[in-house]
């Protein structure tokens, strides 16, 4: 018997991929809209975070 008979016999096993997608839907709609929004220099510093210039 494979997984997906497993599946089909629990009740209400259809709202996990609509949950799944709403998930998924809101976490990248507000990320997306944080990297619009956010202050260019705060991105600024993180992006040079691995590599920080050294002033000699």
């Amino acid at each position: 018997m494979k997984f997906i008979h497993y599946l089909e016999q629990i009740t209400g096993v259809g709202i996990y991929p609509l949950i799944s997608l709403t998930v998924f839907f809101v976490f990248f709609t507000a990320m997306t809209l944080w990297s619009i929004k956010a202050d260019k220099k705060y991105i600024e510093a993180l992006k040079n975070i691995p590599f920080p210039e050294k002033n000699n």
